[in-house]
């Protein structure tokens, strides 16, 4: 296997296909590098170079019990596209993962990217504060490690089989090998890493990384995205970024690189060529 050690010791394992333009992207909580499966494949028949990456704790990286943190991941991506020595990437995040992309970007600066896309993501800050009126409140939060806690797998079942593909909309038509696609992956990884994980992706306030960044940077979210609700997301990112536009779907659920991939993988083919 492909793997980085960070300067803290913990392996990260990756995926690195192809030649061309590296197109380097980071995963959604509690996933994989597998969850850019439909990604990895397109992007790879376009002639470009893919490169995904398991968050530590995740996946087949290390199940170490600490650095559940933005800063963390930032830094681990940086480790992977330093030692891979990327240049001119484009960097894709998907959820937490767009979090962690734009930490990268704002923590180690622009001069290996190109450009980025951020998908369903959880910046500019997701808990409810006072100067964020329209977050979530901190107990749905509390109550997400609570279940974790008590049965993680059949928590996880519950997200996938429900709110994060809009399964359990009027009309859905769930797909048992996604649901299962998806729980496999969150079993793969560390219950610390994923508990730590949801005070990470939630309370963490991105705003001042946003409006750091000055490569284009295009935003993905969907109107009935019941994950990371858009009002508070998609167009508040956009807005902070200095070069930023924001692409916003119709209802297409939280996890749209995966049941959506032919329309995000062909918005995205367009960004990046443009």
């Amino acid at each position: 296997m492909s793997t980085v050690t960070t300067k803290d010791g913990v392996e990260i394992f990756y995926k690195d296909w192809g030649k061309g333009q590296p197109i380097v992207f980071s995963h959604g909580w509690p996933l994989s590098a597998d969850d850019w499966d439909a990604q990895l494949l397109f992007f790879l028949s376009k002639g470009y170079r893919v490169i995904a990456h398991d968050r530590r704790g995740h996946g087949r990286s290390s199940q170490v019990g600490d650095g559940h943190d933005m800063d963390h991941y930032a830094d681990d991506l940086a480790a992977v596209t330093g030692q891979l020595e990327l240049q001119n990437a484009i960097h894709v995040g998907h959820s937490t993962g767009g979090g962690e992309v734009v930490r990268y970007l704002a923590r180690h600066g622009e001069n290996r990217v190109a450009k980025a896309a951020i998908i369903s993501a959880v910046p500019p800050l997701m808990v409810r504060t006072a100067a964020n009126p329209g977050g979530l409140p901190k107990e749905v939060f509390d109550d997400f490690q609570a279940q974790l806690a008590t049965n993680r797998s059949e928590f996880y079942r519950a997200v996938a089989a429900g709110p994060f593909y809009n399964y359990n909309r009027p009309g859905a038509k769930p797909s048992e090998a996604t649901i299962q696609n998806w729980w496999r992956q969150g079993m793969m990884g560390g219950a610390k890493a994923h508990y730590d994980g949801i005070v990470a992706f939630s309370q963490t306030d991105f705003a001042a990384d946003l409006r750091k960044i000055t490569i284009p940077v295009l935003v993905m979210h969907s109107e009935d995205d019941q994950i990371v609700p858009y009002a508070d997301a998609g167009p508040l990112s956009a807005k902070l970024l200095k070069n930023g536009t924001l692409k916003t779907y119709k209802g297409f659920p939280h996890g749209m690189p995966t049941t959506q991939a032919e329309t995000i993988n062909a918005d995205l083919l367009a960004f990046i060529e443009s």
